[in-house]
């Protein structure tokens, strides 16, 4: 079932924001389903103001946040992998799986309020911890493809993977979103525990070699960060900035996790956030690195999976605690302020808050 293949409710909104989103990430197909007519795209398109985010999402079982999340009529909704629970070497298996999310009430309720941009994680890449071994990945990555209405003729069918990226809005209110693809090149995990406080299954990978995003998407990425922008939102499927705990993470690859910092102080990004799930549980972490202006990453997890009955891992990172049940992320940035703000937060089943930090988007640039 093709999400776009349904038809848009109306809805009191600016169809401008939402034909940027879409045409600048190559969204056609969504574009005429969700809107009914291509609305012109320029340089004056407004970036969103609001940004919805989430992860873990098994179609299979109840998943009224979908609900919650379209009543807020946010202006675009990032799906950060996990958005299936396919699990499975068979393609019939996964277009049944795609099936059951594009049959979902509550997923055609949030593509009529906001268009839907997404990447993958292992679920709904193929199986549990996956990387660039696992065999059925083209056809894994041609389904995808398939079901978010990327055109034939888009750039994003042109390399290996499914990363994507886009900058929408105007000199001064750029909003930048770049989708990773943390599976496609992954190497190998390495397995083993460490001696203390971690429960997961891998240890941090330090050989020469050991890839999280292959040289491709890297200069890829080096390109994109290159590219002017005031606020750069970039979603990874696995978490980002939290240190080492075992379970899949940047931090199971530290010469990348490292890469990444010395690519933003070496193309001076400024303005990123990391948008991340992948742990079935919320947190918001800050991190400050050398040369750099401190980092934060919003984990929101899950959708409607929940964490089992244990306390998250340690992440000294970690802002305002974390939260156990269905989730999902919140930015909202006040554009019009001479001095504009950004609002971080973590809403539950009903939208309320359970995590939050604010800042201004003048803290997400180098010193002088």
């Amino acid at each position: 079932m093709n999400p776009g293949s349904g038809s848009r409710a109306s809805a009191p909104r600016a169809a401008g924001n939402a034909a940027a989103v879409l045409r600048a990430l190559g969204l056609g197909t969504l574009l005429v389903a969700c809107l009914g007519s291509p609305v012109p795209w320029g340089a004056q398109e407004e970036a969103p103001r609001r940004v919805l985010f989430g992860s873990c999402l098994d179609p299979s079982r109840p998943h009224p946040i979908l609900d919650t999340a379209a009543r807020m009529r946010p202006d675009l909704f990032i799906f950060l992998g996990d958005n299936i629970y396919a699990d499975t070497r068979n393609p019939a298996v996964l277009r049944e799986k795609y099936a059951a999310l594009g049959a979902s009430a509550g997923f055609r309720r949030l593509l009529s309020a906001c268009p839907l941009l997404a990447t993958w994680d292992d679920h709904d890449y193929g199986v549990n911890d996956a990387g660039r071994a696992f065999p059925m990945k083209r056809e894994s990555r041609r389904q995808f493809l398939d079901f978010w209405s990327v055109p034939a003729d888009s750039p994003r069918r042109a390399h290996e993977g499914v990363y994507d990226a886009a900058v929408i809005g105007s000199p001064g209110r750029r909003l930048q979103v770049i989708l990773l693809d943390t599976r496609y090149f992954r190497s190998p995990l390495l397995p083993g525990r460490l001696p203390r406080h971690t429960r997961g299954p891998y240890l941090p990978d330090l050989r020469p070699g050991a890839s999280l995003l292959g040289e491709e998407q890297w200069h890829w990425l080096e390109e994109r960060l290159r590219e002017p922008a005031e606020l750069r939102l970039i979603a990874s499927s696995i978490q980002v900035l939290s240190e080492h705990h075992g379970w899949e993470a940047w931090a199971n690859f530290p010469r990348e996790q490292e890469r990444l910092f010395e690519l933003l102080r070496s193309t001076r990004a400024e303005g990123v956030l990391f948008l991340s799930g992948d742990r079935h549980f919320a947190e918001i972490s800050r991190r400050g690195e050398p040369g750099l202006y401190p980092l934060y990453d919003i984990t929101s997890s899950g959708l409607n999976l929940r964490f089992p009955e244990a306390a998250p891992n340690p992440n000294r990172y970690r802002l305002d605690g974390s939260y156990l049940f269905e989730n999902f992320g919140e930015l909202e940035v006040a554009w019009d302020d001479a001095d504009p703000g950004l609002r971080m937060r973590v809403a539950d089943l009903a939208g309320e808050t359970r995590l939050a930090a604010s800042i201004r988007l003048r803290e997400l640039r180098f010193a002088p």
